[in-house]
């Protein structure tokens, strides 16, 4: 490796060409990193007192991927962003600077000639810079005035534009010129036989627009491969990912399908800055290595084209495409992991097109049962990820089934009475999608489907912000004695709301009105409308009706799962009967002083939540949610309990416990306490209660 500073004009015009490889992202800076250029060069050009201007390093191949001549094209490793960008306000002053020269080499010929092109040469040696697919169309384009391609690439027509718009109103060109003349780079070469360019370029990731884990992945797998391997992998596999996803979306999603994607492989959720270091590690399993690169591309490949089709709406099948949207209205990023899996599934014949969607409509069913029942979401991602662990694939649907329900109960599956209850009392109206929610109960058992965004959403009893001054008196009359209380109550509650196109109209009106205006519900032909005009009186009652009624079909809509005990019963781990034990095998817990603590114990510790177990093992008992969180170890004058958190993190403001940290005992974790009295189970009890926290607080994150 060589480095040398050098002066950015000075190293363009004596550099032949830079050609950005294949493996490297597109030109993605925003207007955001344009403005701070323009204004670092607008500044120097300013200030006579700034000699030279730093902007980063320049890394290329300098031999080994072409023939060694003083004519070899570059292969540019690091600085791309950079480079394209000074190149595209170079090519917008061409255009502005018309016949000026603001000061020596800043012609318009000059700056063609020396940083845009190479007049001698023609075809692709014409270019001073080649960039990758649809950036190089577009950028040729400026250069020659050309109009630009159905195709085009947005940041760079964009980014151009942007730099050709503020050198008008500039007026004065020359301190952009002394800018530009003041930029400094390093200039860093390569010997590809000597260095390696992916340490390197990782290493100097640190400078511009940081790259995205998806840049790195592809610059990994690429990067060390001969041209004609690299041209084959890219062509075959990665462009057609990029052109599955567009240039926005790639630049938006490809970074958390990768993501995703990994979580299938690995059963483990990357951290969103650790995708990368993840994969490397996946890459050289060698299940994997076996394989070779080229099908690891084209499983990746396989994928992206999955996650195209169920989270940018490029889906075909009807149903699975309206099936796609609502789970996407509903925001379940967290469940595209098993939605990743059960794709490719279906793709290989594992899955028929019912099973898949019926499938579908679970997750959603899952996610939407869970947000109406106020069940934490937060422990989704984790439930979804290793969901996968547990499917029988020739009894693929059924499993899944019993999975759902066997989940403990902070990620339950809520049953049809917790959210028929809930689903009448909650604040739907602020719900994050109403549109979902309606849009869903509105076109429930339809042939011909309703667009619920041609509507707006009604509050039959209105909505007043303040009820004391903007709530009619009909209203309260209306209501009753209690209005206050109902108003408070029901207003943005499932049975007040309905679909109209007449908002406006309705305003705040009486009841009555609403029902018989010549737009109103008695007339109107969505079914959110059906059975209002019936009621006499629009009260506390009817609204209790109206709920129970549309709860109803929402436990149609959004179904519970289903499967009998014994299939249930069947899918529960398999305990070896071997190793079953009880509490005979504890004397000192089934007789005297021992006994009764144990037993209060017990209770308090099966009250902290329904998902608390007892399992008894050899030489203690557990206490556990998913993982033990208190072990108890029978003796005769005391219950040894053993707390699983660090003991840096327990609050004991009596001093009970003791750090165990790397000693030898029975039971899991470092905390260890001693019970001997009844009268210490309250303090002993909330030392337990931090220990389970820890472990739902560890599961839901």
């Amino acid at each position: 490796m060589k480095a040398k500073e050098a002066r950015l004009l000075e190293f363009l015009k004596n550099t032949p060409q830079f050609v950005i490889p294949i493996y490297q992202r597109t030109y993605s800076w925003k207007e955001k990193e344009c403005q701070q250029l323009w204004d670092d060069v607008l500044r120097s050009g300013y200030n006579d007192n700034i000699k030279a201007h730093f902007i980063g390093s320049v890394v290329y191949v300098e031999k080994g991927l072409y023939s060694v001549s003083d004519q070899t094209p570059l292969l540019l490793i690091d600085g791309q962003q950079r480079i394209t960008t000074i190149t595209l306000l170079i090519a917008a002053l061409t255009e502005v600077i018309g016949d000026q020269e603001p000061i020596e080499d800043f012609s318009r010929a000059k700056l063609k000639g020396y940083y845009l092109t190479n007049p001698l040469e023609s075809g692709e040696k014409f270019h001073k810079l080649i960039l990758s697919q649809t950036d190089d169309k577009s950028l040729k384009a400026i250069i020659h005035g050309n109009q630009q391609p159905d195709d085009k690439s947005i940041r760079v027509v964009e980014n151009f534009e942007f730099f050709k718009s503020k050198l008008e109103k500039l007026g004065d060109l020359k301190p952009i010129c002394k800018g530009l003349a003041k930029l400094m780079v390093v200039d860093i070469s390569l010997d590809r036989e000597q260095d390696n360019p992916q340490l390197i370029f990782e290493s100097m990731n640190s400078t511009g627009k940081e790259l995205s884990q998806a840049d790195l992945i592809r610059n990994y797998i690429l990067m060390g491969l001969e041209p004609t391997h690299q041209t084959h992998l890219y062509e075959q596999y990665w462009r057609p990912m990029e052109l599955a996803f567009g240039q926005q979306a790639y630049s938006d999603y490809f970074d958390s399908f990768m993501r995703h994607y990994l979580t299938v492989k690995t059963r483990e959720i990357p951290k969103i800055g650790e995708v990368y270091e993840m994969f490397k590690e996946y890459s050289m399993q060698p299940a994997v290595v076996n394989k070779g690169f080229e099908e690891l591309v084209k499983d990746i490949k396989n994928h992206a084209m999955y996650f195209c089709n169920f989270v940018l709406g490029k889906e075909k099948d009807e149903d699975l495409k309206l099936a796609f949207k609502d789970l996407r209205e509903l925001k379940v990023d967290v469940a595209y992991p098993l939605l990743l899996e059960l794709y490719s599934d279906f793709s290989q014949g594992l899955l028929t097109h019912d099973e898949f969607l019926s499938a579908v409509r679970i997750i959603e069913s899952y996610v939407f049962r869970r947000t109406i029942c106020e069940i934490p979401t937060n422990s989704m991602n984790k439930t979804f990820a290793r969901m996968g662990i547990g499917l029988r694939k020739d009894r693929y649907l059924e499993s899944l089934m019993a999975s759902f329900l066997l989940l403990p109960s902070y990620r339950r599956f809520p049953g049809d009475d917790e959210f028929h209850r809930k689903i009448q009392t909650k604040d739907v109206y602020n719900f994050r999608s109403k549109s979902y929610w309606l849009r869903r109960m509105e076109n429930f058992g339809r042939k011909e489907r309703v667009l619920v965004d041609d509507y707006t959403i009604e509050h039959i009893m209105p909505q007043a912000d303040n009820k004391a001054e903007k709530l009619p008196e009909v209203w309260r009359i209306e209501l009753g004695d209690e209005w206050e209380r109902v108003w408070e109550t029901y207003r943005h509650t499932l049975g007040n709301l309905t679909l109209t196109a007449y908002n406006s109209e309705y305003s705040n009106n009486a009841f009555q009105e609403k029902c018989n205006h010549p737009y109103g519900f008695k007339f109107s032909p969505l079914k959110m409308n059906e059975g209002i005009v019936a009621e006499k009186q629009w009260n506390e009652a009817a609204i209790q009706r109206r709920a129970k009624k549309l709860a109803d079909k929402a436990t149609l809509i959004w179904s519970k799962v289903e499967l009998t005990a014994d299939i249930i019963e069947a899918y529960k781990p398999q305990v070896d009967p071997t190793t079953e034990y009880s509490l005979a095998d504890h004397p000192y817990l089934l007789t005297g002083k021992m006994a009764e603590l144990y037993q209060v114990f017990r209770k308090s510790v099966l009250e902290l939540d329904p998902c608390v177990t007892e399992e008894v093992k050899k030489l203690y008992v557990a206490f556990k949610a998913e993982t033990n969180f208190v072990d108890v170890v029978p003796q005769a004058k005391r219950l040894r309990l053993s707390l699983n958190m660090p003991f840096t993190e327990i609050d004991d403001p009596r001093g009970l416990c003791k750090d165990v940290t790397n000693l030898g005992r029975w039971g899991n974790g470092d905390v260890e306490v001693g019970l001997d009295n009844l009268d210490d189970i309250p303090h002993v009890m909330a030392l337990v209660a931090q220990a389970f926290e820890r472990q739902i607080e560890a599961e839901q994150s």
